[in-house]
Order: structure tokens, then C-alpha cells, then sequence
């Protein structure tokens, strides 16, 4: 049996799966508040901390003295300065900007809809304990029959992130080692939205190589959840050169982003030469879809 590829960036191996980060959630603008500046108020509490600069006057401060230093004389009656008229006006700029943030915010959150940080729906997918039970590998039996009698399986279930995995070695009943390997991984996003790098993760695989007869090639799919993408890749040699001693791999992953779920499973044959009665892309291409989409289907089971 042979030892199956662990999750992560691809390597030497092409059926191991890059892991898919999600993109932190929005925070919030910082400092004082969200609307217009409110006119800074000498605050005589305010901590110096080393390394940090000058102390930083409150917005809401207690009112000023006359004299005090930080605040713009204001005229009083005569044409004097008075303190009861600096205190009031800087009160009224504190409610004026506090309104102000409120308003901004409020505007803000009507105009986009919602917190830029919410977190994309997991539409009914759930945790499993073993995904190895759970994944309906199917489709693969027929090339396939006998059964990996020690599949590598495990689940992280954290507040943030679901991460589940499995994968089986491929073996035909006249073989006592494995011609190949079938994977799954998926992921359950519960705080952070994976859509906006999702693309951008599995079109870089086009980028991975540059002789264009060996390079991943990938294409967008249609009928998966929000997106999907086939990556395939085929190294055996053409059947022109059936005479060389050569091998190589055939390699086809589907990776679909459907709400706060990702799922990517991965066919690979290794050890291919031309003359072998191996299946095509096009065949492992099938067989990916159909154990795909009845995978999804029993997370949410």
C-alpha cells in the first residue's frame, strides 16, 4: 500500500490538495468613533505610554477650566472668554459627532446589506466524524473493487474551521499494491468567506509549470454549488513513444466552493506507461464528478 499524500500546497505528488484559507472577516475602522472628528478636550488623566508617543486627548472628557490649555477661546458676552460657554460647546460637539457616527454607520450597514465581516451559510452541511464513511466513492469500484483496508481519515472540528479528510489507495483485485490514490477534503468555513480567493487558488495551478503538454490545465464546471474548478494533468507518455521505458501520472481534481463549504476530490494513476491499460482523464474525469457530487450530497445528511 502505498503512503497517501497529506493535504496542503501540491508537491512532488499532484494529488495532494493545497489547503484553502479563508479571508479574515472586515473589522471595523478604529480610533474615536465613525463619524466627524470631535474637537479634541485636554483630558488631565491621560497615561503617557513609553514608546507610544504623546497622550492622546478623550473625546469625552471632563469640561474645561477657563484657561485651560487645548481649547480655542470662545467669546462670551463683551467679547470675553467664558468657561461655562467653552464647556457647552464642547459637550454639544461631542453629541453632534457621536449622532454623526451613528448615522454614518447606520447608512453604511443599509447600503451594503450587511456586516462585511458575517460569515457565508454552511446550507445545511455538517461535521462527520470519518468522512471515509461518509464520501460515496462509488464510482470508482468498478475499476476499482477491492477496498483499502487502512484509509487515512481525520476531522478538526474548531469554532472557526471544519477540516476533514480522507484518502484510499486504488487497487485492482490481480494487484497487491496500489496503482493509485482518491482523495477528499473538505472544509467547513464558519466565520470566514472562502469565495474571494477561491478562484485565484485553483487557476494558479496554470501557473505551476511551463511546458504546456505537462502543465495542469484547468477549466470552470458547471452544476457545483457556487463555483467549481477541474484541474487535470497527464504525463504518460504519448502512445507514439510506446518504445520508451518512460512513465508518468494522470492526475484530474475537482475543487467546488458551494457557501461556506469546500470540497476537492482528487483522482490520481502513477507509474503509467502508454502501453498500459490504464483509464483516461477523460474516464477518471467522470468518475470525479459522480463521487463529488454524491459526497456533498451525504454532508448535509
Amino acid at each position: 500500500m502505498s503512503t497517501p499524500p497529506q493535504p496542503g500546497q501540491p508537491g512532488p505528488q499532484p494529488y495532494q490538495n493545497p489547503q484553502i484559507p479563508g479571508q479574515p472577516p472586515a473589522q471595523p475602522p478604529t480610533g474615536g468613533g465613525y463619524g466627524s472628528p470631535v474637537p479634541a478636550q485636554h483630558n488631565p488623566y491621560a497615561q503617557t505610554s513609553p514608546g507610544f508617543g504623546p497622550p492622546q486627548p478623550g473625546y469625552y472628557g471632563a469640561p474645561q477650566q477657563p484657561g485651560a490649555p487645548g481649547m480655542p477661546p470662545v467669546p462670551g458676552p463683551g467679547g470675553t472668554g467664558g468657561g461655562q460657554s467653552r464647556a457647552g460647546k464642547a459637550v454639544l460637539w461631542a453629541v453632534v459627532g457621536a449622532a454623526v457616527a451613528s448615522a454614518l454607520w447606520a447608512g453604511g450597514v443599509f447600503l451594503l446589506g450587511k456586516d462585511s465581516s458575517s460569515a457565508p451559510g454552511l446550507r445545511g452541511y455538517k461535521p462527520v466524524k470519518d468522512l471515509c464513511a461518509t464520501a460515496d466513492l462509488s464510482a470508482f469500484k468498478e475499476k476499482y473493487p477491492k477496498d483499502d483496508d487502512d484509509p487515512t481519515t481525520y476531522t478538526s472540528d474548531r469554532p472557526a474551521l471544519v477540516q476533514m479528510y480522507c484518502g484510499e489507495g486504488l487497487d485492482q483485485e490481480d494487484t497487491s499494491a496500489s496503482t493509485g490514490y482518491v482523495s477528499v477534503e473538505a472544509d467547513l468555513h464558519r466565520k470566514a468567506d472562502p469565495g474571494p480567493e477561491f478562484e485565484d487558488r485553483w487557476r494558479s495551478f496554470g501557473d505551476h509549470g511551463s511546458d504546456p503538454d505537462t502543465n495542469y490545465k484547468v477549466t470552470s464546471v458547471d452544476g457545483f454549488g457556487d463555483e467549481a474548478y477541474l484541474i487535470t494533468q497527464d504525463t504518460v507518455p504519448k502512445s507514439s513513444d510506446s518504445g520508451s521505458s518512460d512513465s508518468g501520472d494522470r492526475t484530474v481534481v475537482l475543487a467546488v466552493r458551494d457557501g461556506g463549504l469546500t470540497v476537492t476530490l482528487s483522482w490520481d494513476i502513477y507509474s503509467v506507461e502508454a502501453s498500459d491499460d490504464e483509464p483516461s482523464l477523460d474516464q477518471g474525469t467522470e468518475w470525479v464528478k459522480a463521487a463529488t457530487k454524491a459526497t456533498m450530497a451525504n454532508l448535509k445528511k
